[in-house]
Order: C-alpha cells, then sequence, then structure tokens
C-alpha cells in the first residue's frame, strides 16, 4: 500500500467506487465526480497498461490510444515497479471473461 495517499477521504473515495455495481452507476458517479477529460486520461491510462501487459510495442499503444510515449512510459513503470494493481484488475478481468 502506499503511504503517500492512505488517509480518510480516500479510504472513503474507495469506499464509495466499491459500492458501484453496474457501468451505468458509475458513469453516474464518475462523471459527477471527474471532468470528461480526467475519465478519459484514467481510461487512456488503464487501455495502455493493458496493452503493456499484453507485450504490444509502444508505436501500436501510441497508434490506438493517443496517449504520448511519456504516458507509456510512466504507466510502464508503475506496471514493473508498482503495487500490482493493474495486475490485479487485469487478472480479475480476464478470469471474468472466462466464467462467461
Amino acid at each position: 500500500m502506499n503511504s503517500k495517499i492512505k488517509d480518510e477521504s480516500v479510504d472513503f473515495l474507495f469506499q464509495a467506487v466499491l459500492s458501484l455495481q453496474t457501468v451505468e452507476e458509475c458513469y453516474n458517479f464518475f462523471e459527477d465526480l471527474c471532468t470528461v477529460p480526467e475519465i478519459k486520461a484514467m481510461s487512456q491510462r488503464l487501455l495502455v497498461a493493458h496493452m503493456l501487459s499484453t507485450k504490444k510495442v509502444y508505436s501500436d499503444i501510441v497508434a490506438k490510444t493517443g496517449a504520448s510515449t511519456a504516458t507509456i512510459s510512466r504507466v510502464n513503470r508503475s506496471l514493473n515497479y508498482g503495487c500490482d494493481g493493474y495486475e490485479l484488475v487485469f487478472s480479475r478481468l480476464d478470469s471474468k471473461d472466462g466464467q462467461q
């Protein structure tokens, strides 16, 4: 866990996110909480991380996502040296896809 972000208000945010049950609820909550560019930036980073985790090259990632190479590098650093949050989410999404 990253102690730089750990506090009561962040706990409250994460509990709120965990209470959401549908994609539609997520759209409504995040549209109220964030600006459109913030949501787009988060979704772009998640897509970049997924593409990197499936061994896509930078040029393909830039072409598909429009992300800068600086953003791709930052996401790659998180994948390699972060808290394994991306890995956890991707493994759960993959196992969910396999169940359907």
